[in-house]
């Protein structure tokens, strides 16, 4: 089973990624029972079914609009938010926002291409768990702590001027 840092902790990841395959409907795709992951095109065409389980998190691209959700990120427990380049910063600030505008509480996932230098600057914008493509992820869980003192505001932090 796949590891995962949560909460500044590695964990078994027990959530699965459901994935179409070219020319699969999602409205017609069946979300096996269990910790299932799936495409915002998934949820948004069977959220009336989708809605009603506590197993079932939301796969963001870079591309997709976050306010679709923004109805739905109260009863999420899962976001996965993709990276396709670790030089693509909208996820930082798409993160930032499903936080602080819409309140989301759940577990906010990076996964894609990141590197390990970007995990504290991906927790002050507000994710909580890094699914990393590196074997040792006790060394890198030690990048979440990288900045020890930031002075703007972030999603875990108010700027220092408040902070004194």
């Amino acid at each position: 089973m796949p590891k995962i840092i949560k909460d500044g902790q590695v964990y078994e990841d027990s959530w699965q990624s459901l994935s179409l395959s070219e020319g699969d409907s999602a409205s017609a795709v069946k979300v096996p029972e269990g910790q299932w992951i799936v495409p915002l095109n998934v949820w948004l065409e069977q959220k009336g079914t989708l809605k009603s389980r506590s197993d079932v998190g939301v796969q963001i691209s870079i591309d997709d609009d976050i306010e679709l959700l923004a109805d739905d990120y109260a009863n999420l427990p899962l976001l996965a938010f993709d990276f396709p380049a670790f030089m693509d910063g909208r996820g930082f600030s798409a993160a930032f926002l499903i936080r602080d505008r819409f309140g989301f509480q759940g577990e906010l996932r990076a996964s894609g291409a990141f590197i390990r230098d970007q995990l504290c600057y991906l927790q002050r914008c507000g994710f909580n768990a890094f699914a990393l493509n590196e074997e040792d992820l006790e060394a890198a869980k030690a990048s979440l702590a990288d900045l020890q003192e930031a002075y703007q505001a972030s999603a875990d932090k108010a700027p220092l001027f408040r902070r004194r």
